[in-house]
């Protein structure tokens, strides 16, 4: 059993990930924010599922955008063997229309989200030299496509945070992997929070349709059964992770339609190992065993 703690578990893959890694006997703590108002009726169905099935899931507010709420939080979680940071929100429009609190709003849920969390835990990983970290970015941290400029500022962060993770914590003992989902079935479309300039949007027609053409086509691709969507694959491959043998996780994992991103990978793989092998720290990359 190992001690598990994920981000964002109001809805999506963080909800799914609570509850079917509980099922696999994992105490897992499910954080959330506003567990008493907006969120009340996740918190309370993921406490009385854990509560009938007898699993050790306990649910923790815990808002990754403030230190005070993550520091509270941690209050409540004794241990931490995994850590899954899964909370985020995309932010769709044209550049231009964004204020500049608009976009650091994004920056600090994507990105600083991830690096509140990680000073909270990491202590814990340390001392016990031992650990994984999965960090959750998208085949949006790998491509780009208009109207979504901003997130892909704050998923291309994560991508370039988590590589340089992985070599700071590979020689103590600490494992990162980053798992890249393509559009899946959860609520990322009907959650796109757009900008509040809807003047300086308008100039971008071309942008608008685009981004309700992507949308649409998305949506119908969750109606095709054939279609890799369902979010138990990314659910799936978080345990995948977790079971894999410290230093044979990879450290990129897309999973879901990709977009051609799953070349991209191919193609940068070699060249971050030569990468690594030029300044000498092959042995950072990743446990070794």
């Amino acid at each position: 059993m190992k001690s598990i703690l994920i981000t964002g578990c109001s809805t999506g893959f963080g909800f799914d990930a609570a509850k079917y890694l509980a099922e696999q006997g994992h105490k897992v703590y499910a954080t959330m924010r506003n567990t008493s108002t907006k969120n009340a009726e996740a918190a309370k169905e993921l406490s009385d599922f854990a509560k009938s099935e007898n699993l050790h899931l306990s649910v923790v507010d815990l808002d990754v955008t403030s230190d005070q709420s993550v520091d509270e939080a941690m209050k409540h979680i004794d241990d931490c063997d995994v850590l899954i940071n899964n909370a985020g929100r995309g932010f769709g429009g044209p550049i231009e229309a964004f204020s500049s609190k608009e976009c650091m709003a994004q920056l600090d849920l994507n990105v600083i989200g991830n690096v509140r969390l990680l000073k909270a835990v990491l202590p814990i990983m340390r001392a016990k030299k031992s650990g994984l970290v999965i960090q959750l970015s998208s085949i949006a941290g790998r491509l780009a496509v208009p109207g979504f400029g901003i997130y892909h500022a704050s998923k291309w962060a994560v991508e370039g945070m988590s590589e340089a993770l992985r070599y700071e914590l590979g020689p103590l003992g600490i494992d990162v992997a980053i798992v890249q989902p393509g559009p899946f079935s959860t609520n990322f479309f009907p959650g796109v929070i757009y900008p509040e300039d809807t003047a300086t949007a308008t100039a971008y027609e071309h942008v608008t349709t685009f981004l309700d053409t992507f949308g649409s086509q998305s949506m119908a691709a969750f109606d095709n059964p054939d279609a890799p969507t369902d979010p138990a694959l990314v659910v799936k491959k978080f345990e995948e992770l977790i079971n894999l043998p410290a230093g044979q996780r990879p450290l990129r994992n897309i999973v879901g339609l990709d977009f051609g991103a799953q070349s991209m990978n191919d193609v940068s793989e070699p060249v971050r190992l030569e990468m690594l092998k030029g300044f000498s720290i092959t042995e950072f990359d990743g446990v070794k065993t």
